[in-house]
């Protein structure tokens, strides 16, 4: 446990911009250039290097829409590479463990490190030698925010970032509280952790406090930090309670070094084109619950439901919109995929309407539980669960071996013309023989 006579140092641990980082990795004539990655099927831009946010790109920007302008300047579009992005993180989250022996992974790009009981250990120091050690080992760069809290750390990285002179690093800790303020007054109230547009609104409006004066609006994190706990717990809820004492410094928030079991297992893809009849749907789900049982077995998880969701596109104007969607309960947990692409195909049997212009299919397998806790059915043998399980992991070994989808399903079809367009997709460097880097 770290010394109650020092304070607590938590380290946010953010890649910048970390798609189009990803991707300068392996192309190093996209430094200094405008890159921006899409999402499926590309659709809107989802990252962006700090070149493409100077010439006004903006996040979630639709492709079709700023492509021409894109163009005419010169910027670099890449699809999601999903595979090579999830590799690198997986790099990092590696590395940074050697950094501190508790670890929180937040997100793909994001992870926090408790720092506090390090001694006399200069942690400013400590933060530069972890930058330089991840740029020399992967190529990514990243900034670091330090705090007593992990909003606090939040908000530090976020001047890291957004501050030129700090160079990456950020220590609240280090600095006297006036000058901790004075950076908070700047920092909109919408940016901090928790909070987002709609509390935000919410928090500038008087009303919004449950005042009418207009000093008692809320526009930054200093103003936040500064309104009475009890009053914002009585007007919003005890989630904005802990964010005014975290950035107050009190630690409400602990580090899940450790998560808990994963509740569900998701797999949803747009259409490239628009999918009008049920083969093409089945084709898709077929697909999807397959990729979903894999990571199912690598988890060592069995699931007890699938839930099926279709639905047309929301945008089009000329066609009626539909959505729907079927939870199948399953009488015993399994992780076999024939019986999951069965419960799922039943499920779309009874969603599906003819005659709509289907944009988007999902699968997601519930009720997870590993193999000592699934509940037995009472007239239900466990030979054919055995016999299951081993032809399961013959599946899963060929396909490692061998590639992916080298063995599957005959319902996932083979033209597959509704798989989602990916046509600036990066190789994958890290993640396919095929796509590993030549020296001509």
């Amino acid at each position: 446990m770290p010394s109650t006579s020092t304070p607590r140092a938590i380290a946010l641990i953010d890649v910048n911009n970390f798609y189009v980082s990803c991707e300068r990795v392996f192309n190093p004539k996209l430094r200094n250039r405008p890159v921006v990655v899409l999402s499926n099927n590309d659709g809107c831009v989802v990252s962006r290097s700090d070149e493409a946010k100077a010439l006004g790109i903006a996040m979630g920007a639709p492709w079709f829409q700023i492509r021409k302008f894109a163009e005419q300047e010169g910027v670099v579009a890449y699809s999601s590479n999903y595979a090579l992005y999830a590799d690198m993180s997986n790099r990092v989250m590696s590395i940074l463990r050697q950094f501190s022996p508790a670890q929180e992974v937040y997100s793909i790009d994001e992870c926090f490190l408790d720092l506090s009981g390090f001694g006399k250990r200069d942690l400013t120091s400590h933060a530069q030698h972890l930058r330089h050690t991840l740029l020399q080992w992967t190529g990514l760069p990243v900034c670091v925010g330090i705090g007593r809290s992990k909003t606090l750390a939040k908000l530090a990285n976020h001047c890291a970032k957004h501050t030129p002179e700090m160079k990456g690093i950020c220590d609240f800790n280090v600095w006297a509280p006036h000058v901790v303020d004075r950076y908070l007054t700047g920092i909109p109230v919408g940016e901090v952790w928790g909070i987002g547009r709609r509390l935000a609104a919410q928090l500038c409006n008087p009303k919004g406090t449950g005042s009418t004066d207009k000093h008692a609006q809320i526009h930054t994190a200093f103003d936040l930090k500064y309104s009475d706990a009890e009053t914002m717990r009585r007007r919003f809820s005890v989630v904005m309670e802990k964010t005014i004492r975290e950035l107050n410094g009190t630690v409400c928030l602990a580090l899940e070094e450790i998560r808990g079991p994963q509740q569900q297992i998701l797999c949803t893809r747009s259409f490239g084109q628009p999918v009008r009849d049920i083969t093409g749907l089945s084709e898709a789900l077929t697909l999807y619950t397959a990729r979903a049982a894999e990571k199912l077995r690598r988890k060592q998880l069995f699931a007890g439901s699938v839930y099926v969701y279709i639905r047309t596109s929301p945008f089009r104007d000329d066609r009626p919109f539909y959505s729907n969607a079927l939870t199948v309960p399953l009488p015993m947990a399994t992780h076999d995929t024939r019986h999951l692409v069965q419960a799922a195909l039943w499920a779309l049997s009874q969603i599906y309407q003819p005659g709509h212009d289907y944009a988007k299919a999902g699968v997601s397998l519930g009720a997870l539980v590993p193999a000592h806790r699934i509940q037995q059915d009472l007239f239900h043998d466990s030979a054919p669960t055995e016999k299951s399980s081993r032809l399961m992991q013959a599946l899963d070994a060929v396909n490692r071996k061998m590639g992916k989808a080298t063995l599957r399903l005959a319902s996932e079809g083979k033209q597959q013309a509704w798989q989602m367009k990916q046509d600036r997709k990066s190789p994958g460097y890290t993640t396919d023989w095929r796509g590993l880097l030549q020296v001509d």
